[in-house]
């Protein structure tokens, strides 16, 4: 028989344990079990971050279907508003969803096109071809940080051979944009050109830009206004170039934060462009000759015979005077001179020269964006001035500054009487007001502190349950499964009663360890006990 502070095999201990105890026994053991699984489970959990938002009916499915295919885990947000996988793989899944054509966002662009059936009509090609161009150019718009949805309609009209009746295309565009998010006007002004530069022959003022609202974010008459966001971004960058030149050259003599600027630009934004065209007279000297002609013709009398002479017309042929006998001979030489003037030949002679003709042809185009007047302002705080106490005082600037500064501003801007520019330099005191403190943010209220808190806590609460469950319930079982039976103990007793020897000293302080914790947990059994013995004895 086994002595009272003997410790018993699992086998003899288990079997030892109360039904109640056993069962209460698996039941620690199966909490601390899940608990640990849960733990694990909990701390093994993936971060899930959007894949997409917004998805229609038709394209959420498809793309729930590949997931699963692909076996990737996803859940929804609350309200189903977008779709949710594993951090780890938001990227992997969309390059893969793209490759198998999702989402296609209720739009179709130039893959229209390669669906064509044989025997398609014209009529199908040409709207084939408009829905995909206008697809096309939706999903171009879509890409707007600020755009959600948009939906491009085209409208071209029938070509004719008439000139003056053809009819320019036009377009018209619906923007559903984000909440809380607006487009400027320089923004809308680029979907207007992103349009119509897509669109052979379409105009700038033939498309139409509207919201979700209604709202019509295109203006008619912006042309006649005159109001261009590209002139007017301009303007503004010119006048605060001006500006902070001014500031940055006055900062090393009146200190830092103690000069402001203001610049007025009158800009012309007027485009002028000349085409002359001039001849001038060609100099005898530089003259170039294009072309010259000569003639050269003679006409001689017949042989031993006078020719025709005389002057042509109605005179010449008129008889001539009757023959009277010359009162005084003519001489010889006199008549022989008259023989040689009748057998004298006829000359002409023509000569044409042609010359360059001088022209000039003059294109001249004036720059736009010229500054025809600036009006600056500048305002100089006072000088501060640091006693031997430290106390602080403020001293206007002497009239000698005043105009240094003047003459430095006036080379800065580029200063023209002749453009009637303006500057105004005035030197008075600022009133700032006091700037309250920049309140740190405590450590325990940043953001990563926070996560870092909250993962940690998660940890120590897995931690803390787990030790309650090891030192609150199973400790206590197993530390009652070293208890002796009754039945031990009682029989223990008798036979260290009858025993002849004195037990060892090891052995007898374990039996009074065992009589002691007996007596606490079964107090009648040994008042029974007891009882035997004090009756025995007597």
């Amino acid at each position: 028989m086994a002595t009272a502070g003997a410790r018993l095999p699992t086998g003899q201990l288990l079997g030892l344990i109360p039904s109640k105890q056993k069962l209460g026994l698996m039941v620690a053991l199966a909490a601390i079990t899940a608990l640990v699984v849960a733990g694990w489970l909990w701390g093994q959990s993936p971060d899930y971050r959007v894949l997409y938002a917004n998805l229609s009916d038709r394209d959420g499915g498809a793309v729930i279907a590949s997931l699963q295919q692909m076996n990737v885990p996803f859940k929804f947000t609350e309200g189903g508003g977008a779709l949710l996988v594993p951090a780890n793989q938001v990227h992997e899944m969309r390059l893969r969803l793209a490759g198998q054509g999702l989402p296609k966002g209720g739009l179709v662009g130039f893959e229209l096109m390669e669906s064509q059936k044989f025997g398609t009509s014209q009529f199908q090609e040409q709207v084939n071809y408009q829905r995909a161009l206008e697809g096309e150019l939706a999903r171009s718009i879509q890409s707007l940080a600020a755009v959600n949805g948009a939906r491009v309609h085209l409208a071209f009209s029938k070509p004719s051979v008439f000139v003056r009746e053809q009819q320019k295309p036009s377009a018209s565009v619906l923007l559903s944009l984000h909440p809380g998010r607006n487009l400027d006007p320089g923004q809308v002004s680029a979907i207007v050109h992103l349009v119509s530069s897509s669109i052979p022959d379409l105009p700038v003022k033939n498309v139409t830009v509207i919201d979700q609202t209604g709202s019509l974010l295109t203006s008619s008459d912006a042309g006649v206004v005159g109001l261009d966001p590209s002139q007017l971004r301009y303007r503004r960058d010119v006048e605060q170039g001006f500006a902070k030149r001014i500031e940055a050259i006055l900062a090393p003599i009146a200190g830092n934060n103690n000069v402001l600027a203001q610049v007025t630009a009158d800009i012309d934004f007027t485009l002028t462009e000349n085409l002359a065209e001039i001849f001038t007279p060609n100099p005898a000297a530089s003259a170039a000759v294009r072309s010259q002609q000569s003639t050269e013709a003679s006409n001689s009398g017949a042989a031993g015979g006078a020719g025709a002479a005389g002057v042509p017309g109605a005179l010449s042929n008129q008889p001539g005077a009757s023959a009277n006998a010359p009162l005084v001979a003519a001489s010889a030489p006199a008549a022989g001179a008259s023989a040689a003037a009748a057998a004298a030949a006829n000359t002409r002679r023509d000569s044409t020269v042609n010359y360059e003709v001088d022209k000039t042809i003059r294109h001249t185009r004036q720059s736009v964006g010229g500054i025809k007047r600036l009006s600056v302002a500048v305002l100089v705080n006072h000088r501060k001035l640091v006693d031997e106490e430290g106390k602080t005082t403020t001293k206007p600037m002497s009239p000698e500054e005043i105009e240094q500064i003047n003459a430095l501003v006036k080379e800065v801007m580029g200063f023209s009487k002749e453009r009637g520019d303006s500057l105004n330099v005035t030197n008075s005191a600022f009133s700032v007001a006091a700037v309250e403190p920049i309140v740190e943010v405590p450590l325990w209220k940043q953001p990563e502190t926070l996560a870092m808190a909250k993962d940690i806590g998660r940890y120590v609460l897995i931690g803390a349950l787990l030790l309650y469950l090891v030192f609150g319930i199973l400790r206590p079982l197993l530390s009652n499964l070293n208890v002796p039976d009754p039945q031990e103990m009682r029989q223990a007793a008798i036979d260290t009663e009858a025993a002849p020897a004195a037990p060892r000293p090891e052995a007898q302080t374990g039996n009074l360890d065992a009589v002691k914790q007996l007596a606490r947990s079964e107090p009648q059994l040994v008042a029974s006990v007891v009882k035997e013995w004090v009756n025995k004895d007597g």
